[in-house]
């Protein structure tokens, strides 16, 4: 399966796949809104045999198929402070 990947240009490390380039029919207004003007990064085949990052391959298919496109946002940022005050209270106990 071939597909078309964009990067936002409002929102750092998020990526939307569609089916097609240029072909945003099935995102809805608001995600396109919100994602700003794509700018393409790569056309891709996905095999579920490779990796793609942060996603599941197999994810990101079923996506495509089911409603034409998938959005990829980062995750969220580490809390080292709260991790850090959670090692101290387990160490205490």
């Amino acid at each position: 399966m071939l597909c078309a990947v964009y990067k936002s240009r409002k929102k750092a490390e998020t990526y939307l796949f569609v089916e097609r380039r240029e072909d945003f029919s099935r995102v809805p207004e608001v995600l396109m809104s919100a994602f700003g003007r794509p700018e393409l990064v790569l056309m891709t085949k996905l095999d579920p045999a490779k990796p793609l990052g942060i996603a599941s391959t197999s994810r990101v298919m079923e996506a495509l198929q089911s409603q034409g496109f998938y959005l990829q946002v980062p995750p969220p940022p580490e809390n080292l402070l709260e991790q850090h005050k959670a090692q101290l209270k387990a160490e205490r106990e």
